[in-house]
Protein backbone atom coordinates (compact mmCIF):
# COMPACT_ATOMS: atom_id res chain seq x y z
CA UNK A 1 0.00 0.00 0.00
CA UNK A 2 1.40 3.34 -1.07
CA UNK A 3 2.01 6.41 1.20
CA UNK A 4 -0.96 7.87 -0.31
CA UNK A 5 -3.16 5.10 0.18
CA UNK A 6 -2.21 5.39 3.75
CA UNK A 7 -2.49 9.32 3.96
CA UNK A 8 -6.21 8.74 2.74
CA UNK A 9 -7.05 6.21 5.11
CA UNK A 10 -5.72 7.58 8.23
CA UNK A 11 -7.73 10.77 6.62
CA UNK A 12 -11.78 8.76 6.44
CA UNK A 13 -10.29 7.25 9.97
CA UNK A 14 -10.31 10.12 11.43
CA UNK A 15 -13.25 11.15 9.66
CA UNK A 16 -15.19 8.32 10.91
CA UNK A 17 -13.85 8.82 13.84
CA UNK A 18 -15.21 12.58 14.15
CA UNK A 19 -18.42 11.61 12.16
CA UNK A 20 -19.02 9.20 15.43
CA UNK A 21 -18.51 11.51 18.44
CA UNK A 22 -20.52 14.25 16.45
CA UNK A 23 -23.13 11.83 16.51
CA UNK A 24 -22.91 10.66 19.89
CA UNK A 25 -22.85 14.56 21.19
CA UNK A 26 -26.26 14.54 18.71
CA UNK A 27 -28.01 11.75 20.43
CA UNK A 28 -26.86 13.00 24.23
CA UNK A 29 -28.43 16.43 22.81
CA UNK A 30 -31.91 14.76 21.48
CA UNK A 31 -32.19 12.27 25.04
CA UNK A 32 -33.24 15.70 26.45
CA UNK A 33 -36.37 16.12 24.50
CA UNK A 34 -37.02 12.60 23.57
CA UNK A 35 -35.25 9.93 25.50
CA UNK A 36 -37.34 7.11 23.37
CA UNK A 37 -36.07 8.18 19.88
CA UNK A 38 -32.44 9.08 21.21
CA UNK A 39 -32.08 5.50 22.20
CA UNK A 40 -33.40 4.15 19.14
CA UNK A 41 -30.92 5.80 17.03
CA UNK A 42 -28.02 5.44 19.39
CA UNK A 43 -26.40 1.93 17.78
CA UNK A 44 -26.85 3.91 14.37
CA UNK A 45 -25.18 7.45 14.92
CA UNK A 46 -22.03 4.88 16.07
CA UNK A 47 -22.03 2.56 13.26
CA UNK A 48 -23.08 4.45 10.24
CA UNK A 49 -19.61 6.87 10.84
CA UNK A 50 -17.65 3.98 11.18
CA UNK A 51 -19.30 1.87 8.12
CA UNK A 52 -19.16 5.14 6.07
CA UNK A 53 -15.48 6.23 6.94
CA UNK A 54 -14.85 2.20 5.79
CA UNK A 55 -16.43 2.26 2.74
CA UNK A 56 -15.49 5.52 1.24
CA UNK A 57 -11.62 4.85 2.21
CA UNK A 58 -12.32 1.53 -0.07
CA UNK A 59 -13.48 3.69 -2.63
CA UNK A 60 -10.69 6.26 -2.58
CA UNK A 61 -8.14 3.72 -2.72
CA UNK A 62 -6.52 1.37 -5.27
CA UNK A 63 -6.55 -1.99 -3.34
CA UNK A 64 -5.72 -5.57 -4.38
CA UNK A 65 -8.73 -8.63 -3.83
CA UNK A 66 -6.52 -9.35 -0.97
CA UNK A 67 -5.94 -5.55 0.21
CA UNK A 68 -10.22 -4.87 -0.17
CA UNK A 69 -10.98 -8.19 1.23
CA UNK A 70 -8.96 -7.64 4.30
CA UNK A 71 -10.05 -4.16 4.86
CA UNK A 72 -13.86 -5.65 4.30
CA UNK A 73 -12.86 -7.64 7.87
CA UNK A 74 -11.67 -4.79 9.63
CA UNK A 75 -14.80 -3.25 8.64
CA UNK A 76 -16.53 -6.80 9.73
CA UNK A 77 -14.91 -6.49 13.10
CA UNK A 78 -15.59 -3.14 13.47
CA UNK A 79 -19.38 -3.16 12.66
CA UNK A 80 -20.08 -5.07 16.31
CA UNK A 81 -18.04 -2.95 18.27
CA UNK A 82 -19.88 0.42 17.10
CA UNK A 83 -23.08 -1.39 17.87
CA UNK A 84 -21.98 -2.53 21.28
CA UNK A 85 -20.49 1.38 21.96
CA UNK A 86 -23.77 2.27 20.68
CA UNK A 87 -26.18 -0.52 22.86
CA UNK A 88 -24.27 1.29 26.10
CA UNK A 89 -24.79 4.18 24.96
CA UNK A 90 -28.26 3.64 24.58
CA UNK A 91 -28.40 1.72 28.33
CA UNK A 92 -26.97 4.86 30.00
CA UNK A 93 -28.78 7.16 28.43
CA UNK A 94 -31.54 5.19 29.77
CA UNK A 95 -30.62 4.92 32.91
CA UNK A 96 -29.69 9.01 33.36
CA UNK A 97 -33.28 9.02 32.58
CA UNK A 98 -34.81 6.54 35.33
CA UNK A 99 -32.09 8.63 37.86
CA UNK A 100 -34.10 11.82 36.73
CA UNK A 101 -37.44 10.29 36.81
CA UNK A 102 -36.41 8.74 40.48
CA UNK A 103 -35.01 12.09 42.00
CA UNK A 104 -38.05 14.13 40.36
CA UNK A 105 -40.64 11.23 41.84
CA UNK A 106 -38.42 12.05 45.24
CA UNK A 107 -38.71 15.57 44.78
CA UNK A 108 -42.72 15.69 44.63
CA UNK A 109 -43.34 13.50 47.42
CA UNK A 110 -40.82 15.10 49.66
CA UNK A 111 -43.01 18.29 48.81
CA UNK A 112 -46.68 16.51 49.00
CA UNK A 113 -44.93 15.15 52.85
CA UNK A 114 -43.97 19.09 53.19
CA UNK A 115 -47.18 20.20 52.44
CA UNK A 116 -49.66 18.02 53.75
CA UNK A 117 -47.18 18.82 57.37
CA UNK A 118 -48.00 22.14 56.83
CA UNK A 119 -51.56 21.52 56.80
CA UNK A 120 -51.44 19.17 59.56
CA UNK A 121 -49.94 22.00 61.62
CA UNK A 122 -52.84 24.55 60.73
CA UNK A 123 -55.21 22.04 61.82
CA UNK A 124 -54.08 20.87 64.55
CA UNK A 125 -53.21 24.45 65.85
CA UNK A 126 -56.91 25.74 65.11
CA UNK A 127 -58.23 22.41 66.74
CA UNK A 128 -55.92 23.19 69.98
CA UNK A 129 -56.93 26.84 69.71
CA UNK A 130 -60.87 26.25 69.50
CA UNK A 131 -61.56 24.16 72.63
CA UNK A 132 -58.79 26.40 74.59
CA UNK A 133 -60.83 29.64 73.57
CA UNK A 134 -64.02 27.72 75.34
CA UNK A 135 -62.19 26.71 78.04
CA UNK A 136 -61.12 29.99 78.92
CA UNK A 137 -65.07 31.43 78.47
CA UNK A 138 -66.03 28.67 80.50
CA UNK A 139 -63.70 28.87 83.52
CA UNK A 140 -64.42 32.69 83.24
CA UNK A 141 -68.02 32.35 83.37
CA UNK A 142 -67.73 30.21 86.63
CA UNK A 143 -65.25 32.36 88.24
CA UNK A 144 -67.96 35.28 88.44
CA UNK A 145 -70.68 33.13 89.30
CA UNK A 146 -72.91 33.39 86.43
CA UNK A 147 -73.21 30.32 85.27
CA UNK A 148 -76.79 28.32 86.28
CA UNK A 149 -75.64 24.70 86.31
CA UNK A 150 -71.99 24.67 87.06
CA UNK A 151 -71.91 20.72 86.84
CA UNK A 152 -72.88 21.22 83.02
CA UNK A 153 -70.15 23.35 82.46
CA UNK A 154 -67.47 20.84 84.32
CA UNK A 155 -68.86 18.52 82.33
CA UNK A 156 -67.99 20.14 79.47
CA UNK A 157 -64.18 21.12 80.33
CA UNK A 158 -63.98 17.73 80.87
CA UNK A 159 -64.79 16.43 77.52
CA UNK A 160 -62.89 19.67 75.80
CA UNK A 161 -59.60 18.40 77.48
CA UNK A 162 -60.34 15.03 76.80
CA UNK A 163 -60.52 15.78 73.19
CA UNK A 164 -57.13 17.63 73.09
CA UNK A 165 -55.47 15.26 75.24
CA UNK A 166 -56.77 12.50 72.35
CA UNK A 167 -55.68 15.18 69.56
CA UNK A 168 -52.46 15.37 71.22
CA UNK A 169 -51.73 11.75 72.02
CA UNK A 170 -51.97 11.23 68.43
CA UNK A 171 -49.79 13.74 66.54
CA UNK A 172 -46.87 11.84 69.55
CA UNK A 173 -47.87 8.51 68.17
CA UNK A 174 -47.76 9.56 64.35
CA UNK A 175 -44.70 11.68 64.89
CA UNK A 176 -42.94 8.19 66.81
CA UNK A 177 -44.29 6.24 63.41
CA UNK A 178 -42.73 8.47 61.40
CA UNK A 179 -38.99 9.01 63.56
CA UNK A 180 -36.37 6.29 61.88
CA UNK A 181 -35.93 5.27 65.63
CA UNK A 182 -38.54 3.60 66.08
CA UNK A 183 -38.69 0.61 68.26
CA UNK A 184 -42.10 -1.59 68.88
CA UNK A 185 -42.40 -3.24 72.06
CA UNK A 186 -43.39 -6.98 70.61
CA UNK A 187 -45.29 -8.93 72.64
CA UNK A 188 -47.57 -11.72 72.20
CA UNK A 189 -51.30 -10.27 71.87
CA UNK A 190 -54.81 -12.21 71.92
CA UNK A 191 -56.96 -9.82 69.39
CA UNK A 192 -60.04 -11.16 70.83
CA UNK A 193 -59.22 -8.94 74.27
CA UNK A 194 -57.89 -6.24 72.02
CA UNK A 195 -61.59 -5.90 70.70
CA UNK A 196 -63.39 -6.57 74.06
CA UNK A 197 -60.85 -3.74 75.37
CA UNK A 198 -61.69 -1.26 72.37
CA UNK A 199 -65.34 -1.95 72.57
CA UNK A 200 -65.18 -1.27 76.76
CA UNK A 201 -63.32 2.33 75.72
CA UNK A 202 -65.51 3.75 72.90
CA UNK A 203 -69.41 1.91 74.64
CA UNK A 204 -69.63 5.93 76.70
CA UNK A 205 -69.21 7.51 73.04
CA UNK A 206 -71.80 4.61 71.17
CA UNK A 207 -74.52 5.47 74.04
CA UNK A 208 -73.93 9.68 73.30
CA UNK A 209 -74.61 8.71 69.64
CA UNK A 210 -76.97 5.93 70.02
CA UNK A 211 -75.38 3.85 67.94
CA UNK A 212 -75.35 0.18 68.47
CA UNK A 213 -71.58 -1.28 68.99
CA UNK A 214 -70.94 -5.06 68.54
CA UNK A 215 -67.75 -6.97 68.69
CA UNK A 216 -67.02 -10.96 67.71
CA UNK A 217 -63.65 -12.92 67.68
CA UNK A 218 -63.78 -16.03 65.41
CA UNK A 219 -61.80 -18.58 67.87
CA UNK A 220 -57.85 -17.55 69.67
CA UNK A 221 -56.35 -15.02 67.11
CA UNK A 222 -53.23 -13.81 68.22
CA UNK A 223 -50.47 -11.52 66.89
CA UNK A 224 -46.86 -10.24 68.16
CA UNK A 225 -47.47 -6.30 68.40
CA UNK A 226 -46.38 -3.40 70.13
CA UNK A 227 -50.48 -3.59 72.17
CA UNK A 228 -50.59 0.35 72.84
CA UNK A 229 -49.90 1.31 69.50
CA UNK A 230 -52.69 -1.26 67.83
CA UNK A 231 -55.14 -0.53 70.67
CA UNK A 232 -54.55 3.32 69.55
CA UNK A 233 -54.83 2.30 65.87
CA UNK A 234 -58.02 0.56 66.68
CA UNK A 235 -59.79 3.09 68.76
CA UNK A 236 -59.08 5.41 66.13
CA UNK A 237 -61.30 3.32 63.71
CA UNK A 238 -63.95 2.74 66.33
CA UNK A 239 -64.07 6.26 67.21
CA UNK A 240 -64.23 7.49 63.24
CA UNK A 241 -67.06 5.08 62.50
CA UNK A 242 -69.09 6.00 65.37
CA UNK A 243 -69.01 10.00 64.30
CA UNK A 244 -70.17 9.32 61.28
CA UNK A 245 -72.62 6.65 61.48
CA UNK A 246 -76.14 8.12 62.26
CA UNK A 247 -78.06 7.62 64.66
CA UNK A 248 -79.96 4.22 65.46
CA UNK A 249 -77.13 2.68 63.16
CA UNK A 250 -74.61 -0.03 63.85
CA UNK A 251 -70.70 -0.64 64.37
CA UNK A 252 -69.36 -3.94 63.90
CA UNK A 253 -65.57 -4.48 65.61
CA UNK A 254 -64.19 -8.18 64.54
CA UNK A 255 -60.73 -10.28 64.71
CA UNK A 256 -60.52 -13.32 62.02
CA UNK A 257 -57.59 -15.05 61.03
CA UNK A 258 -56.32 -15.59 57.04
CA UNK A 259 -53.86 -17.83 56.77
CA UNK A 260 -50.98 -16.29 58.86
CA UNK A 261 -52.78 -13.01 58.72
CA UNK A 262 -55.05 -11.32 61.51
CA UNK A 263 -57.29 -9.71 60.31
CA UNK A 264 -59.14 -6.58 62.66
CA UNK A 265 -61.76 -4.80 61.06
CA UNK A 266 -64.18 -2.42 61.39
CA UNK A 267 -67.28 -1.49 59.82
CA UNK A 268 -70.46 1.13 59.70
CA UNK A 269 -73.34 2.28 58.24
CA UNK A 270 -71.68 5.68 57.36
CA UNK A 271 -73.49 5.60 53.83
CA UNK A 272 -70.22 4.78 52.22
CA UNK A 273 -66.96 7.05 50.98
CA UNK A 274 -67.48 8.26 47.84
CA UNK A 275 -64.78 6.53 45.56
CA UNK A 276 -62.39 9.51 45.00
CA UNK A 277 -61.95 9.77 48.78
CA UNK A 278 -61.12 6.38 49.03
CA UNK A 279 -57.18 6.90 48.34
CA UNK A 280 -57.00 9.84 50.46
CA UNK A 281 -58.22 8.86 53.81
CA UNK A 282 -55.53 8.02 55.12
CA UNK A 283 -53.07 11.25 54.56
CA UNK A 284 -52.52 13.33 57.73
CA UNK A 285 -53.97 16.64 57.76
CA UNK A 286 -56.61 15.72 54.67
CA UNK A 287 -60.33 16.28 55.25
CA UNK A 288 -63.18 15.98 52.77
CA UNK A 289 -66.70 16.28 53.18
CA UNK A 290 -67.24 12.71 53.18
CA UNK A 291 -63.07 12.05 54.46
CA UNK A 292 -63.09 9.11 57.36
CA UNK A 293 -61.42 11.83 59.86
CA UNK A 294 -63.29 13.61 62.62
CA UNK A 295 -65.00 16.70 61.10
CA UNK A 296 -63.85 20.31 62.00
CA UNK A 297 -63.71 21.12 65.79
CA UNK A 298 -63.91 17.27 66.53
CA UNK A 299 -59.82 16.57 65.53
CA UNK A 300 -57.39 17.05 63.14
CA UNK A 301 -57.29 14.58 60.71
CA UNK A 302 -54.39 12.18 61.81
CA UNK A 303 -56.48 9.36 63.61
CA UNK A 304 -56.13 7.45 60.07
CA UNK A 305 -52.75 8.27 59.48
CA UNK A 306 -52.00 7.04 62.91
CA UNK A 307 -53.79 3.77 61.76
CA UNK A 308 -51.85 3.39 58.68
CA UNK A 309 -48.49 4.54 60.31
CA UNK A 310 -48.95 1.68 62.75
CA UNK A 311 -49.69 -1.00 60.08
CA UNK A 312 -46.69 -0.42 57.97
CA UNK A 313 -44.51 -0.69 61.22
CA UNK A 314 -45.25 -3.52 61.85
CA UNK A 315 -45.37 -5.02 58.62
CA UNK A 316 -48.95 -5.15 57.51
CA UNK A 317 -51.56 -3.05 55.92
CA UNK A 318 -54.79 -0.92 56.39
CA UNK A 319 -57.48 -0.50 53.64
CA UNK A 320 -61.04 0.53 53.22
CA UNK A 321 -63.70 -0.10 50.67
CA UNK A 322 -67.24 0.42 50.33
CA UNK A 323 -69.94 -2.11 51.76
CA UNK A 324 -73.78 -2.28 51.61
CA UNK A 325 -75.12 0.86 53.82
CA UNK A 326 -71.36 2.00 54.65
CA UNK A 327 -67.37 1.12 54.66
CA UNK A 328 -65.61 -1.67 56.04
CA UNK A 329 -61.82 -0.63 57.46
CA UNK A 330 -59.53 -3.61 57.70
CA UNK A 331 -56.47 -3.59 59.72
CA UNK A 332 -54.24 -6.77 58.59
CA UNK A 333 -51.52 -7.54 60.98
CA UNK A 334 -49.25 -10.96 60.88
CA UNK A 335 -50.47 -13.15 62.98
CA UNK A 336 -48.70 -15.90 65.74
CA UNK A 337 -48.94 -19.72 64.01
Amino acid sequence: MSMQNSDVLLLAVMAAGAAAVVGVLGVILLARRSTSTAVAVAPGAVVLPVVAGVLVSLAQMALSPEQSRLMLAVLGASVPLAILLGVLLARRIRALDRRAAEEQANRSRDQEVEASRREMVAWVSHDLRTPLAGLRAMAEALQDGVVADPSDYHARIIAHVDRMSTMVDDLLALSRLHSGDLVLRREDVSLADLVSDTLAAATPLAEAQNVRLRGSAEGPVTAEVDASLVSRAMNNLVVNALRHTPRDGGVTVSATPEGEVAVLSVEDECGGIPTEHLERVFEAGWRGVDARTPTAGDGAGIGLAVVEATAQAHGGTVEVRNVEGGCRFELRLPALT
